[in-house]
Parts: C-alpha cells; structure tokens; sequence
C-alpha cells in the first residue's frame, strides 16, 4: 500500500473538483495536491497554483495508471456521463488499486444503497465495485447541491415560476462548497476514514415552494412554484433544450423528491466539515449576484 502523501482529485477542472483542491490548498502544500484532467490546457490555472497537473481519461486506462503513479490518497469525482459511468468509474477502480493507493473516497449519492432514482442505480454499481476491490475506501454520499436550482434562477427571474415534481418533498441541500470542504477534511483527517460510509446533506431542508419564495423576496419580483406532473416536467425540460434522457432522469429524481427521497436530518455534513452548512438564502443570494 501507498505511503506517499500527494492526494490525487480526479475530474479537478470540474466545479466540485475545483472546489475541493482550493479547500485542500487551506491545509496543505501545492505540491501535495495533484490534478487529474481530461485536458492540461484547461487546468492552467491550477498549475499556477503549484498543483501537479497529470491528463487522464475515465476512459483510458495507461493515462489512469500514470494519474495514479505514487499517490497515497485520491478522490474520484463521480463522472458526468451518465450510462456510461460504471465502465469509466471501473477503469479509476482499477488504476487506484494497481497503484495500491491507501485510501479512495468517492463522491455517490445520498442514501445509496436504498435510493430508488434512476440517477443512483450507477453509484450503487460503483460503490459495489470499490468494495469488491479490497481498496482502503471512503463513501462521500452526496445529497443536492444548491447550485441544481441556484443555476437555473435566470430561468425562474424571466418566467415568474420555478418549475419541478418535487411537490412538497422537502429537499437538505447544501452548497457545492460545502461538499468540497466535506471531501478535502476526508482525505486530510488524521483519524481512520477507511470503510467509512458519510450521508451527507444540508442542515436546512426547503421545498421548492420555499426556495421560489425565497428567489421572490431577494428580487422583488412575483415567482411562484408551479408543480408539474413527471411526464410534463421531462417534456419542460427537453423544450428548453435539455436531451432527452438527462430530462429523464431529473424529471425522475424531481418525482421520487416528492416522497421524501432528497431529504436528510443527520446533519453529518455539518459535522464533518465543523460549522453549519450554507443556507438557501445564501445560496440564491450568490446566484443573484452573478
């Protein structure tokens, strides 16, 4: 096993994995901290940070293994692609125990082995395939970011009504930051993290009828939450031009919100990272700011 102390973040041109090297550069030297990116021109500024910058594809195994050289701890960020990431998330497996890395977080979804979404059937998949592989591992399951809604408000501020199926599902969002900070304190933590399993979530649950009230009284303008039936959502989604079976799976996992699948009350986010997790208000505040 691996006694080096650089920490590979895989995907780290992406906003989680961005996020998760500036809170690890809190704490450590740059040249501990290497990033794993599809391409080295787009992490430049990482680079300029002192960060050790290695290209490597989910999809390509060589370029995994020259990642992975010399590294003790690494998080994989699960993958964007959606249908396509058990076999990616195999090949990052693979390559961290070739490496004989000491420990492997990996980003999953909340709740994971009992989620019903249709959005959690790969990170079981995944989580299955970590622990068959007898590397030391760490499970980050991850609740709702914030940013899921908070991107979209330039939508809600033009059309008066934020639109979902969550009905009155209560949703622990927290903001990607928080996630980040939750994942870098992992990977840093001098205690044993090997086996250890985090559901991690907001402090403060919302319904999507308070989030729009929320958006409505930083504005000042009339938004209001339209519920939408699941088939009408995912044609929503595909009409403002989303692909048909990412609309799917939102629409989807706006539906199984509505029954309480998005909500947590452990405050174990909160706890991991030592202050409590960024409000709504917060949240929709900064996307207003932009």
């Amino acid at each position: 096993m691996s006694t080096s102390d650089k920490i590979l973040i895989t995907g780290a041109a992406g906003q989680l994995g961005r996020l998760a090297i500036a809170q690890l550069l809190r704490k450590v030297r740059p040249d501990r901290v290497v990033a794993a990116v599809r391409k080295v021109a787009a992490a430049q500024d990482l680079a300029a940070q002192g960060v050790e910058v290695r290209e490597a594809s989910y999809d390509d195994p060589a370029s995994l293994d020259r990642a992975f050289a010399g590294i003790g701890k690494a998080l994989l960020i699960s993958g964007s692609e959606i249908g396509r990431r058990v076999p990616q998330h195999r090949n990052v497996i693979d390559a961290a125990k070739r490496a004989k890395v000491g420990l492997l977080a990996y980003t999953s979804i909340l709740h994971a082995d009992g989620n019903p979404m249709t959005l959690a059937a790969e990170h079981k998949q995944t989580e299955a395939l970590i622990k068959a592989s007898g590397t030391p591992f760490v499970f980050l399951r991850n609740g709702w970011y914030a940013e899921n809604y908070t991107g979209a408000i330039a939508v809600a501020l033009k059309t008066g009504a934020v639109f979902g199926s969550a009905g009155d599902g209560r949703i622990s969002a927290a903001a990607r930051k928080d996630y980040a900070e939750a994942a870098a304190a992992v990977l840093l933590s001098e205690a044993g993290q090997a086996g250890k399993i985090y559901e991690l979530a907001g402090d403060e649950a919302f319904t999507l009828a308070q989030y729009a009230a929320e958006i409505a009284h930083q504005s000042g303008k009339a938004i209001v939450y339209r519920n939408l039936p699941q088939a009408e959502y995912k044609a929503a989604l595909q009409a403002a031009g989303l692909p048909e079976p990412f609309a799917a799976v939102f629409a989807d996992s706006d539906a199984w919100a509505a029954k309480g699948v998005l909500f947590d009350a452990g405050r174990q986010l909160s706890a991991l990272i030592g202050h409590p997790t960024t409000p709504l208000a917060v949240s929709v505040a900064a996307a207003l700011a932009k």
